[in-house]
């Protein structure tokens, strides 16, 4: 096997220290420009490399971070770290992708293994933790941007990212009611979920703000998933048959709803209207076309890893950062 060069081999055949080409590899002042450039052609025709495990260890930074998600095949997941990647890229970070497939156990060992690989930060969505645990878990890294999850009083090296759930929700009943619908169901996703509970309360202000009344039996919830949308469709509309209009967890629960709406014999949006959340590519391809919730999910990761390196940079003095991100409603066939 080729053996990989050392910064011993370029210093070699450029007839100078080892210092020195440190000071080159690390764009270090003290180096007249003839070596430097003669050293930067000897690195890039020998293929050298840093090691970043040794560098590590002497700035204290790995330049990597880890980005822990529920579940990385729903298109919201993966929207999140296509932007977090991009900006980490750019900045010379590596991203380290672990999946939990919404566990709360996966969860645990994600964090303890990148704390174990004493990464410079971590991007966190959608946490399952309780939150006693969630706060002892972000204070073992040097940054953490929380993405859908809040802390009361977080320390000083976290930054929350969340997106207006509650607001969401008011502007989907908004929207049913305007188009007459007055029997409005939620298909609420997992219970655990901070975002299914903040749908809630903005479905509830919705219907008050509407005057109907909150009827629980209008309330199911469900795994996040097509599967769970359709269960959770059968079972309101076992409970509650005359429901003309269903406000889902997100775009794959809306899908399921539609399908079960579908399969019930009820057309979709003529006797039920359906309302996802996400506006995932899916919405613009299924029939009828999903009326969905919008936030600019790869804007989203980029802000995390933004946040990552503002953590990472600032005073030690300054405070925790909060981020807030509003919906908007795409209007199309289901509702």
């Amino acid at each position: 096997m080729k053996k990989r060069p050392t910064i011993a081999d370029v210093a070699r055949a450029a007839g100078v220290s080892l210092m020195t080409v440190s000071r080159v590899v690390n764009d270090k002042p003290g180096v007249g420009e003839e070596t430097r450039q003669r050293i930067r052609d000897l690195v890039e025709e020998m293929g050298y490399r840093p090691n970043e495990i040794a560098r590590g260890l002497v700035t204290r930074q790995t330049l990597s971070i880890g980005l822990v998600v529920p579940d990385i095949a729903y298109p919201f997941f993966a929207q999140i770290a296509r932007g977090a990647e991009d900006a980490a890229f750019e900045t010379g970070y590596s991203v380290f992708l672990l999946n939990t497939a919404e566990n709360i156990e996966r969860e645990i060992s994600a964090l303890d293994s990148l704390h174990q690989k004493e990464i410079d930060g971590v991007i966190l969505c959608s946490s399952r933790l309780p939150s006693d645990e969630l706060v002892v878990a972000v204070e073992r890294f040097p940054a953490v941007a929380l993405i859908n999850r809040e802390i009361v009083a977080p320390p000083a090296n976290v930054a929350t990212l969340n997106v207006n759930d509650s607001l969401g929700a008011r502007l989907a009943i908004q929207h049913f009611v305007a188009g007459g619908r007055a029997r409005i169901a939620l298909a609420a996703g997992p219970a655990a979920s901070t975002s299914a509970q903040r749908r809630i309360d903005g479905y509830r202000a919705g219907l008050r703000s509407a005057h109907l009344d909150f009827d629980p039996e209008m309330l199911e919830f469900c795994t996040p998933y097509m599967e769970g949308g359709y269960a959770a469709t059968e079972a309101l509309l076992t409970r509650r048959p005359r429901v003309d209009a269903i406000f889902a967890f997100n775009d794959l629960v809306a899908i399921g709803a539609i399908q079960a709406c579908q399969d019930s014999g009820r057309r979709v949006p003529d006797d039920i209207a359906v309302i996802g959340v996400d506006d995932t590519p899916l919405a613009a391809m299924i029939r009828p076309r999903l009326t969905t919730l919008h936030t600019d999910l790869t804007s989203l990761g980029r802000q995390a890893m933004e946040a990552i390196l503002t953590i990472l940079n600032r005073d030690s003095g300054s405070g925790p950062l909060a981020y807030q991100l509003d919906p908007r409603l795409v209007v199309r066939e289901s509702a």
